[in-house]
């Protein structure tokens, strides 16, 4: 399952960078981000909160364009040396300017060309999601939002939001993603991972994205697993990320067996790999240990998932004729 083309479509940016990447820029810097990584170098958290400040002390040495086109070489190696040929990374003009558009646009150039150079040396062919932060609350998630409207186009496909899932109402986000929809963007949200499966209705019902990002929990309530078959919602689920922050006990116990089972739309991303000492590789391995899924299975899965993206015709095209290569 190792080298073979794959499709990912939920990565954080900023949670993919290699451990050593921000070590470094620390470095350079001379700025000292505290204890975040263990003896071994990788990165040191108790749960999902402690995640959630360990990422956000990794951000901060992020300050400047350039940082983020160094980010963006460095995640698109890995990544291609795992097989994925195609990717959609979420992106915060939170952490890229303090959400002022002029100084977004400054980032977006920068990671552009940083991804247009990976595409020509590796194939690999990046495509950017804005994400609001739901902690940080809905007024700013406001301003993500209209420099999402403000640069939506060939390379800013979509529009989401991640963060802490227990802060806030999905309801709370309407008019950002009202906003974002309106600029043409289609949309995504992350839901059913540390809520239970009210909060995939929420995310459905009040927000009217397309995909959910995780889902899992949906497979509590299997009148909502029904629907989404029905509807064809897609979900971007992670397996490895659920079971490393202590959702499931393992791989085996993960739903997306019994969601693919009952015609769920499933895609496997990695989220934040280094965090979670996965790669799309590994995801492809343990998913084929877990549930003796076949080549066959895995080709449905990239084929589910190049439908799901949020690129252009043109692009999916490109996409699907080295899929089928």
């Amino acid at each position: 399952m190792g080298r073979n083309a794959k499709i990912e479509l939920h990565l954080h940016l900023e949670g993919a960078a290699p451990p050593a990447f921000i070590r470094g820029l620390a470095q350079e810097k001379h700025v000292d981000i505290g204890g975040i990584f263990d003896e071994r170098g990788a990165y040191r958290y108790k749960d999902f909160w402690d995640f959630l400040k360990v990422y956000e002390a990794a951000t901060s040495v992020l300050t400047t364009p350039e940082d983020y086109a160094r980010l963006v070489t460095a995640v698109l190696e890995e990544s291609a040396a795992s097989g994925v040929i195609y990717s959609e990374t979420f992106l915060s003009p939170d952490f890229c300017g303090g959400r002022d558009v002029g100084a977004w646009r400054d980032y977006l150039a920068a990671m552009q060309e940083a991804a247009a150079q990976a595409e020509l040396r590796d194939g690999i062919v990046l495509r950017g999601i804005i994400t609001c932060i739901r902690h940080f609350g809905p007024e700013k998630a406001r301003e993500t939002a209209l420099c999402a409207a403000e640069t939506a186009g060939d390379w800013i496909v979509g529009f989401g939001i991640a963060g802490d899932e227990t802060s806030g109402q999905p309801k709370d986000f309407r008019w950002s993603f009202d906003c974002a929809r309106e600029a043409g963007l289609r949309l995504t949200a992350h839901a059913g991972e540390w809520g239970g499966p009210q909060s995939v209705r929420d995310a459905l019902n009040d927000l009217g994205v397309e995909r959910i990002g995780h889902g899992v929990r949906a497979i509590e309530d299997l009148a909502l697993v029904d629907e989404l078959a029905e509807r064809g919602v897609v979900l971007e689920v992670c397996p490895g990320s659920n079971v490393a922050l202590g959702l499931y006990p393992n791989f085996r116990a993960h739903p997306i067996g019994q969601l693919y089972d009952r015609g769920v739309k499933v895609t496997v991303s990695t989220d934040d790999p280094p965090f979670f000492h996965t790669t799309m590789a590994r995801e492809f391995e343990m998913l084929h240990r877990a549930f003796d899924w076949d080549e066959g299975v895995f080709a449905q899965l990239n084929r589910t998932a190049l439908d799901a993206a949020f690129c252009d015709a043109d692009t999916k095209s490109r996409i699907s004729k080295v899929l089928e290569a």
